[in-house]
């Protein structure tokens, strides 16, 4: 499926995908990755330190033919970019990435693959509106955005820790006076779409029901009691060549998944079809807006 060559944009299929914790999904990922045969890997939270994540992964993924780069800082946070069509460039951070505690986290990772600049994302997640690292997710949005050199070529992957619309939230009333859908954050989220960037499937499903963060607790998942904070961001050209964007759903399922679905999108030509927009789709999902329940108690470090 893949090319091997980065003298033309040749990416086929781009996944991002949040482990919450790689050493723990390794059972997951590498089976994942030779079924869905992804050219470009976006990971977050892999939560292991840069020589600890070639350690446990970089022969397995070397035999499946990927070039890595990582960007860790042990027991929390961390991103990867796996690249089959070529690894140039590779930044850790952006420019004037913003310190929280007086420390730069290991949120961003980019690479030039395949002619296309590909960022992993792992926004903070701001835990309460007007704490301290609330205004640290909206400064590192705004640095991020402002660090964003060639947009056009540019896809943004990864856990964005927002809700774009009320739509992308299983009950927009329990969300009330929360983090990931209040209107600085969705306004941050809009900024850099202003820069010419679009939400790939949302703009392929504009009115269809569609999450691929369901919490842990037991029925969420089960009854598609979910959010949609995984975000693919295509500039103009990538976003005009995905034939096809999808949360790979299946993925969530079975023992011991992440809370997060990988979500894809595919460049110039779709493998699997115009699928979407979970694949399998949900089989008794709830009524949205139905009995209220509670948040998560989850919160990133």
């Amino acid at each position: 499926m893949s090319a091997t060559t980065t003298d033309t944009l040749d990416l086929m299929r781009v996944a991002t995908w949040n482990v919450n914790s790689v050493k723990q999904r390794i059972p997951r990922l590498l089976p994942w990755l030779d079924q869905r045969q992804p050219d470009v890997v976006c990971l977050q939270e892999t939560k292991l330190s840069d020589d600890a994540f070639h350690d446990v992964l970089g022969a397995d993924l070397a035999e499946r033919g990927y070039e890595i780069a990582h960007n860790g800082q042990g027991q929390w946070n961390g991103v990867a970019l796996l690249s089959r069509v070529g690894l140039d460039d590779v930044q850790h951070g952006f420019a004037d990435v913003p310190e929280y505690d007086g420390k730069v986290e290991a949120r961003a990772v980019s690479a030039v693959c395949g002619g296309v600049r590909v960022y992993s994302l792992y926004v903070p997640n701001g835990r309460e509106p007007d704490s301290p690292h609330y205004i640290y997710k909206l400064d590192w949005l705004a640095k991020l955005g402002a660090s964003i050199a060639d947009p056009a070529s540019t896809m943004l992957c990864g856990d964005i820790n927002i809700a774009p619309t009320d739509a992308d939230v299983y009950d927009p009333a329990s969300f009330d006076g929360h983090t990931h859908v209040t209107a600085p954050e969705r306004d941050a989220l809009a900024a850099l779409e202003a820069l010419g960037l679009t939400d790939v499937v949302r703009r392929r499903w504009p009115g269809e029901r569609v999450y691929s963060y369901w919490d842990y607790r037991a029925g969420m998942f089960h009854k598609d009691l979910g959010m949609r904070i995984d975000l693919i961001l295509a500039g103009s050209d990538p976003a005009e060549r995905t034939k096809a964007a999808w949360v790979d759903r299946l993925a969530r399922k079975g023992t011991k998944p992440s809370d997060h679905a990988p979500v894809i999108a595919d460049l110039d030509t779709a493998p699997d079809g115009d699928v979407g927009p979970m694949v399998p789709p949900p089989s008794n999902p709830a009524k949205r807006g139905g009995k209220k329940v509670p948040l998560p108690q989850s919160q990133d470090k």
